[in-house]
């Protein structure tokens, strides 16, 4: 668990212009991206869908807040209606440092803009004496912004998730000769378990836990390994010993962490439809500049499939279908089934 004082995100509230948000990642808001690690990621949306209670497999509560766990993922579960909740969970953010580039309550998405953790800047004698005067000098060269999603219970509680997604700028080598330095791009870098459950522990003290009850709820709850890749009738598939209710709930938190673009989804049929971007091998991802200025082609189109959430009694099968609903066996999905099996892990 991350220390208190190791996150200090400062954007100044609403009231501020985001200026520490590089133009490339404001691009990436437009853009309909996910790739595989090491390539470019985004997404868009979600809608809030019914879920029927279940049976947590760990969880801890203090009054009407409890922290289920399985896995790395962690979400909260608060026994009051989303409404009553919104309003809290939006000053929250604001008040941790943020700005929301996504508020829209009939969706039950929340999301913020790109920030720097200034706590990660050292805090030499340098930095502590210049730095306090020139601090905009000073970059981290990484940024962070976190979605939360709100998915409303059938016994009229709230099951609040917050997935993270990080950037981080790479020199890509020397610029047009005679300009001098080194050029730079912004390129995803994995998210951070450890950063999603520090924002869940405040905002549990946000709805009324107490500092050290919240560190305690946090910290309890390890879970054994649920997920795995498996291959059925030449066909990769996530194989989960769980059932649906669980099962969709964390597809969706993967998704929602590995950056796919969502465009819709039906929990009738176990079913998100997503657009995936096909990666391009030893190709970096041109900066917003670049693709401004230069000639180039457009971007490689993104291919729509869907990923199916289908029960076997006790234990569920996730699958990649094409649009046509018949089920992949491309690289493409070999790629998406292992990037959802490890963000269950």
């Amino acid at each position: 668990m991350l220390q208190g004082d190791r996150v200090d995100y400062k954007t100044s509230g609403a009231k501020a212009p985001s200026l520490d948000v590089p133009p490339d990642l404001t691009q990436l808001s437009r853009e309909s991206r996910y790739v595989v690690p090491g390539t470019a990621v985004t997404a868009n949306t979600y809608q809030v869908g019914q879920s029927a209670p279940s049976v947590p497999t760990a969880a801890v509560s203090v009054g009407d807040v409890r922290i289920e766990r399985e896995g790395n993922q962690r979400w909260l579960v608060v026994n009051r209606p989303a409404d009553k909740l919104w309003g809290p969970v939006r000053d929250f953010w604001l008040e941790s440092g943020f700005l929301l580039s996504l508020d829209q309550e009939n969706l039950g998405i929340m999301e913020t803009d790109y920030a720097e953790n200034r706590a990660k800047l050292p805090q030499d004698f340098i930095r502590n004496t210049i730095g306090k005067v020139f601090d905009s000098l000073y970059s981290t060269g990484e940024r962070d912004k976190f979605r939360t999603r709100f998915e409303r219970r059938a016994d009229n509680g709230t099951e609040i998730y917050i997935s993270h997604r990080g950037m981080v700028e790479v020199v890509t080598g020397n610029r047009t000769a005679g300009t001098g330095g080194d050029s730079t791009i912004w390129q995803p870098r994995p998210s951070d378990p450890e950063l999603e459950a520090e924002f869940l522990r405040r905002l549990m003290v946000k709805l009324g836990v107490s500092n050290e009850q919240s560190k305690a709820l946090v910290a309890a709850g390890v879970t054994k390994q649920t997920s795995r890749v498996a291959t059925v009738n030449n066909v990769p598939v996530v194989q989960i010993d769980e059932g649906f209710e669980r099962a969709w709930r964390r597809v969706g938190l993967a998704l929602d962490r590995t950056g796919f673009t969502v465009e819709d989804r039906d929990r009738a049929q176990g079913t998100y439809f997503v657009r995936y971007v096909e990666p391009v091998a030893n190709k970096s991802e041109p900066g917003f500049f670049s693709k401004l200025f230069s000639g180039s082609p457009s971007a490689i189109p993104p291919l729509k499939y869907r990923i199916n959430v289908k029960s076997q009694g006790e234990s569920t099968v996730v699958s990649v279908l094409n649009t046509q609903g018949a089920a992949e066996s491309s690289a493409n999905a070999q790629r998406i089934v292992k990037v959802i099996a490890d963000d269950l892990k």
